[in-house]
C-alpha cells in the first residue's frame, strides 16, 4: 500500500483529530473568520492561522489535499483536519470568490514598489469587497433593493430623476442653434410669417405647397422653448397632426442630436443663465379627438381650418384652450369652398353674428388687401400668399409655368391664387363629403397602417389609368377599397396611390403590388383608352379583373351610385386626405347630343378627379340595390328528366 492510501485510511479512521501539534491554533481561532468579514484591518497572524488560510486558498483553487501537504510541508491529517473541521466544502461560491479577492489583495499590498497597474487593481478589488458586503446586507435580515443600488435608497422615482431629466432635454444653447438654423433656411412669405409670431390671431390663406406645415411646426417649437408655453396642434385627423410631429423630431434630431419621444412629447428646457431650472413645456399633436382636450392650455394651430368638419365646434375647444391672453390662435389652409363655417370667421360674418348694424364691420378680402398681411377690425390678423407671392419673394421650389400646364384653370385658382369655390354646380358639394371625413387611426380598429398587412377583410381595389398611352395624359390613380362586411354596410379607402408619368407596364406592376398588401377579391379598370394595355396584363395573374368601357350610360350609373352611397354615410376616408375631397368637387353634369354626361375638365391638363373616378370603378362592384348580392345572385338548378 502506497503512501497515499495510508494517508487516506488514517484519515478515514479519525472524526475529528485535535491539532495539539499547533497549540497556538485554537488561541487564533478568532482571527480564522468566513471571508465576509474581512473589512477588519490587515494585522500579522500567528504562522499556523496563516499556514491554514493559505491551504484553504489552495483547496477552493482546486489543489487535492495531498497537493497542498506536499506544497506547504504540512502532514496529510492536519490539512484533512482543518478541511473538516472549518467546513471547507460548506462555503458558497461567494465566500470562495472573496478568499480570492483577498489573497490577490494582500500581495498587491505587501509590494514595496506598486506600479500603476498595481494601483488599479487594488482599487477594482476594493470595489469588489464593496459589492460583496452590499449582497451580504441585501441577503440578511432587512434587506432591500437599497442595499444593491445605493440610488434606490430614495425610490425608484428618485433614481430615474436623473435619467428623467436627460429625456426629451434641449438646452437654451441648443435653442439658440435652432433658431440660427431655422433663420438661415427660410423664404421671404415665412420671414413675414416669423414677424407676427406675437399677434393674438392671425388666419392666412395659403397656396399649396409654399412650406406652410413645415414652417409653422418650428415657429411653434421655437415659441415653447422661448416661452415656455405650451402648443396644441389641432388637425382635421390625428395621420396630418403627426405630420407636425415629424417635421419637429427630423428638426431637432438634426440640428441637435436629440430624439423627441412620447406622445405628448415633454421637452425639458435645462438650467437658465442663472442656474435656474426651467419649466417643461408639452407638444400635444390632436385629431378629432380634441373634444377630449379640453383641459390643455397653451398656443394652439389648427391646420387646414377650411377643409375641417364641425370648424365651429373645433374653434370653441380651441379658443378655450388659448383663453388666457399669454397664448395665440394660429389658422393657416388652402381655400375649400365659400360655404365653409370658417368663411364666416375668414369674412367677418362670424363677428357681425348678434351684433347691432352700427357695430359691425366690413373687411376688404382682396388679394390686394391681404397679400401682406393686415389686421381686421375684429382683431384677427389676415394674410392671403398664393405661389405667385411666394415665388416673388424668393421661393424657388415650383414652376409655376409647369404647375399651369398640369392643372386646369378653376383648379390651379382654388389650389394655387387662393380662390375659393363655388361648388353649387357640383355632383359632390363639401356639405356632402365631409360626411365621409374620419380619423382613421382613431375610428378604424381593424386597420393598421404601419403593419406589412394592413387589413385582413375582403378588399376591392379600382384603377383610373393615364389617358395616353405614353403616360404624358392626366396622372393615373389607383385605390385600395375595404369592402362592406355586411349588406348595406360601409366602404373605407385604405390605401390611395397618384401615379404620375408611368407607363401601362409600370401601372399594372403597382397594382400587382397593392394585391401583395391586401386580400383582394375585385379590380376594375377603365379600358376606356389606355387602360386596355393595363387591363391586358392584369389579367394574365388576376384573370377576373373587371373591365369599364366608359359610355354616358355607365358614367351616369357609377356617379350616381357614389352618390347614393356617400349621402347614406357609408364611405369613409382619412380626414387629412384633402385631395379625395377635391376630386369628387370637382366632378359636374354635362349636356351632350347623347344627354347627360359627368365631367371634370378630363383634358389632358388635369388630374385631381383620378382618385374620385378610381373609387367609383370599386364602388360599382355593388349594384344599386346594396342589398343585392354583388356579382348577382342567380341560382341554376338541374333536374333529372323522369324515366319513362
Amino acid at each position: 500500500m502506497g503512501r497515499e492510501g495510508q494517508r487516506a485510511i488514517a484519515c478515514r479512521r479519525m472524526e475529528l483529530p485535535p491539532d495539539n501539534d499547533n497549540p497556538l491554533e485554537d488561541k487564533a481561532a478568532e482571527a480564522d473568520e468566513a471571508p465576509g468579514s474581512l473589512a477588519a484591518p490587515v494585522v500579522s497572524l500567528p504562522a499556523v492561522v496563516a499556514k491554514r488560510l493559505e491551504a484553504r486558498s489552495l483547496y477552493w483553487r482546486g489543489w487535492s489535499i495531498t497537493q497542498i501537504a506536499d506544497e506547504l510541508g504540512i502532514p496529510y491529517t492536519t490539512v484533512a483536519s482543518w478541511k473538516i473541521r472549518h467546513g471547507w466544502d460548506k462555503a458558497s461560491p461567494v465566500e470562495r470568490a472573496e478568499e480570492c479577492l483577498w489573497v490577490r489583495y494582500s500581495q498587491l499590498i505587501a509590494k514595496e514598489q506598486k506600479t500603476g497597474h498595481d494601483f488599479k487593481e487594488i482599487d477594482l478589488l476594493g470595489r469588489q469587497f464593496e459589492r460583496f458586503a452590499r449582497q451580504r446586507k441585501y441577503k440578511g435580515e432587512g434587506g432591500n433593493e437599497a442595499d444593491l443600488n445605493p440610488k434606490r435608497s430614495n425610490g425608484a422615482k428618485a433614481a430615474n430623476a436623473k435619467k428623467d431629466a436627460e429625456k426629451n432635454l434641449i438646452t437654451p444653447e441648443m435653442t439658440a442653434l435652432l433658431r440660427a438654423d431655422m433663420e438661415a433656411s427660410l423664404f421671404g412669405h415665412q420671414e413675414d410669417w416669423l414677424n407676427t409670431t406675437s399677434l393674438r390671431t392671425r388666419m392666412i390663406v395659403k397656396s399649396r405647397q409654399i412650406g406652410a406645415t413645415w414652417y409653422f411646426a418650428r415657429e411653434r417649437l421655437l415659441v415653447a422653448l422661448e416661452t415656455g408655453k405650451n402648443q396644441i396642434f389641432l388637425s382635421a385627423s390625428r395621420a396630418q397632426a403627426n405630420i407636425f410631429r415629424a417635421y419637429i423630431v427630423q428638426w431637432v434630431q438634426k440640428v441637435c442630436g436629440v430624439t423627441l419621444k412620447g406622445d405628448p412629447i415633454c421637452i425639458q428646457r435645462g438650467a437658465n443663465e442663472a442656474g435656474e431650472m426651467l419649466e417643461p413645456v408639452e407638444l400635444y399633436f390632436l385629431g378629432t379627438n380634441y373634444r377630449t382636450a379640453q383641459g390643455y392650455h397653451g398656443d394652439v394651430i389648427i391646420d387646414e381650418s377650411f377643409w375641417i368638419y364641425g370648424f365651429e365646434e373645433l374653434f370653441k375647444v380651441a379658443a378655450a384652450m388659448a383663453t388666457h391672453k399669454i397664448y395665440t390662435r394660429t389658422l393657416f389652409s388652402t381655400p375649400s369652398t365659400l360655404a365653409h363655417e370658417a368663411y364666416a370667421m375668414w369674412s367677418g360674418e362670424r363677428f357681425n353674428r348678434r351684433r347691432a348694424k352700427a357695430d359691425k364691420v366690413r373687411i376688404d378680402l382682396s388679394h390686394k388687401a391681404l397679400k401682406d398681411g393686415a389686421m381686421g377690425p375684429d382683431g384677427i390678423w389676415r394674410q392671403i400668399v398664393n405661389v405667385f407671392d411666394a415665388v416673388a419673394k424668393g421661393f424657388d421650389l415650383v414652376d409655376v409655368e409647369e404647375l399651369q400646364r398640369e392643372y386646369s384653370v378653376d383648379e390651379f385658382d382654388n389650389l394655387f391664387r387662393c380662390i375659393f369655390l363655388d361648388d353649387s354646380q357640383s355632383m359632390f358639394p363639401l356639405e356632402v363629403m365631409r360626411r365621409c371625413l374620419v380619423d382613421s387611426w382613431e375610428v378604424w380598429r381593424d386597420f393598421q397602417p404601419y403593419s406589412l398587412r394592413k387589413y385582413e377583410g375582403e378588399v376591392w381595389l379600382g384603377h383610373d389609368p393615364n389617358a395616353s398611352e405614353s403616360g404624358t395624359g392626366d396622372d393615373a390613380a389607383l385605390v385600395a377599397l375595404a369592402a362592406p362586411t355586411k349588406p348595406g354596410g360601409k366602404f373605407r379607402v385604405l390605401e390611395k396611390q397618384r401615379l404620375k408619368g408611368l407607363q401601362f407596364d409600370a401601372q399594372a406592376d403597382a397594382i400587382r403590388e397593392m394585391t401583395q398588401r391586401y386580400n383582394v377579391t375585385r379590380i376594375a379598370i377603365d379600358t376606356t383608352g389606355a387602360g386596355k394595355a393595363v387591363h391586358q396584363l392584369v389579367c394574365k395573374w388576376f384573370p377576373t379583373a373587371e373591365p369599364i368601357h366608359y359610355s354616358p350610360l355607365t358614367k351616369s350609373q357609377m356617379v350616381l351610385k357614389a352618390k347614393n352611397v356617400i349621402t347614406a354615410g357609408r364611405l369613409e376616408f382619412d380626414a387629412g386626405w384633402l385631395d379625395v375631397v377635391a376630386a369628387f368637387m370637382a366632378i359636374r353634369p354635362e349636356i351632350t347630343k347623347q344627354g347627360i354626361t359627368y365631367t371634370a375638365g378630363r383634358a389632358g391638363n388635369v388630374g385631381h378627379a383620378d382618385l374620385a373616378w378610381a373609387i367609383m370603378h370599386a364602388l360599382f362592384f355593388e349594384p344599386l340595390d346594396a342589398t343585392e348580392v354583388p356579382g348577382g345572385g342567380s341560382t341554376l338548378e338541374i333536374f333529372d328528366a323522369p324515366q319513362d
